[in-house]
């Protein structure tokens, strides 16, 4: 495994491109040679689309040549969560319920890739339609941790991070409806990335619950993560970031529900990631976020009614198709009341408010992004401070807050257990500040680099 903060990052990548010092046919087989060599044993691609990204290389290289420059992910091989349309190609959603499927256009997402000149490497496996938090649902069979192959990777985006974290792939797209960007950005250690709730368009993108979808970034660090997001909004040059000075940061810490059930390895580096911030000068402080403890029945009552909408007709037209454990969500979220869609609607706001509140006066909120190491596969329950507790719902516990109020989030790595398996610290910033939030990201990473 390479280590996440020795990786080349795009910046120095395109460097090497423009200097002509690497070509983006080179960089792709790269890239391809490690598929080759590693998913057979990680199943993180359902599609690998080996002969048009090669040709995308080799025009990628001939518009460098001709002084034609796109910008930063210019000859940089992306992949994408095979949930999201390219055109004349399936999108799986990682389920036999769509064999037959043919997208008809891009997905806005990959129609900026293509304007960025970022090659698209492949589409990459999944849980089912993202309904589960572990990428082992899927018909194309489970993806697996390139940390422990026996343990899961994280969903729904699983074999989105960990293509970034092996090298298969630089950077890669995923959607994120309860923490799918950032529960395998964790688990795998890799940098994950959740904008604010609207900002990257979800057109051509499976839904599965459209009030809580969003489309994000992976990448190996915090910049990398940033650079491919402003590509995802249509904004392909690069202003630069840098991080501010760390006695400047002011963060907080919302421990109560969020923080109060941890694995004592993952609560143990995460005490030492605030201690390591509070050394160097920053300010932590802690908030109380009232109504936290209600996340998960807010959550259930608009997530799965919405999926359920979704896919009514092919449960009642093809029900067999589906894995039975996602089958179950789907049949489960048809008996939610109307009523209590709504009012978990209302509830959102309320939530909206609280985190604003927790905020005010801090540059980000800091949590731990999954309480537990990446669980083993098929493992259901995990005991957690001495409670049996389900490993969906605690996967879950510090990330779909965040997707209920839309607040940009952004997941780092900050250390690993003593089973050598990554473990994730979560910021979270202001409503339609992500660039602000990616200030404070680069902050932290930069201090966090010098723990490790």
């Amino acid at each position: 495994m390479t280590n996440v903060w020795d990786a080349t990052s795009i910046d120095e990548l395109g460097r090497q491109l423009r200097a002509r010092e690497l070509s983006a046919a080179e960089l792709l087989e790269t890239c391809l040679r490690r598929i080759d060599a590693e998913d057979r044993n990680l199943n993180a691609f359902i599609r690998v689309m080996a002969e048009e990204a090669r040709g995308q290389a080799v025009e990628a290289d001939r518009e460098l040549a001709a002084g034609r420059d796109r910008g930063p992910l210019h000859g940089i091989p992306i992949a994408v969560k095979d949930l999201i349309d390219i055109k004349g190609l399936p999108t799986t959603a990682a389920s036999r319920v769509r064999d037959g499927h043919r997208a008809d256009a891009d997905a806005a997402v990959v129609v900026q890739l293509r304007r960025a000149g970022a090659i698209v490497i492949g589409k990459t496996n999944l849980h089912e339609f993202a309904y589960g938090t572990t990428s082992e649902d899927s018909a194309f069979g489970p993806v697996r941790n390139p940390h422990d192959a026996s343990r899961s990777p994280g969903g729904s985006s699983g074999g989105s991070a960990v293509a970034v974290a092996t090298g298969m792939a630089v950077a890669a797209v995923g959607t994120d409806t309860g923490g799918s960007v950032r529960i395998p950005a964790a688990a795998c250690g890799t940098v994950g990335l959740k904008p604010t709730y609207g900002e990257v368009s979800v057109d051509g993108v499976v839904p599965l619950s459209r009030t809580l979808d969003h489309v994000g970034s992976f990448a190996r660090t915090v910049s990398d993560a940033w650079l491919l997001h402003r590509v995802l909004l249509g904004q392909a040059e690069h202003p630069g970031l840098r991080a501010a000075p760390i006695g400047t940061l002011r963060v907080a810490v919302p421990r109560a529900y969020l923080c109060d059930l941890l694995d004592d390895e993952v609560g143990s580096e995460f005490e030492r990631a605030l201690n390591n911030l509070r050394q160097a000068g920053a300010h932590v402080d802690e908030v109380f976020i009232p109504h936290a403890w209600a996340t998960p029945a807010v959550y259930v009552h608009i997530h799965a009614a919405e999926a359920a909408e979704y896919h009514a007709r092919t449960l009642d037209t093809a029900a067999d198709r589906y894995t039975p454990s996602v089958r179950l969500r789907l049949e489960m979220g048809r008996y939610i009341l109307a009523e209590d869609h709504v009012r978990a609607r209302n509830a959102c706001e309320h939530l909206r408010r609280e985190v604003d509140a927790a905020l005010e006066g801090h540059d980000a909120l800091v949590l731990p992004t999954l309480p537990i190491p990446a669980p083993p596969i098929g493992v259901e329950t995990l005991t957690v401070a001495g409670s049996e507790q389900p490993v969906r719902a605690l996967m879950l516990r510090c990330t779909q807050l965040f997707n209920l109020t839309g607040h940009p989030a952004l997941s780092m790595p900050c250390g690993t257990t003593s089973q050598g398996l990554p473990c994730g610290l979560q910021l979270v910033g202001r409503r339609f500040e992500t660039d602000a939030l990616i200030h404070v990201a680069l902050t932290v990473e930069a201090q966090l680099r010098k723990g490790l």
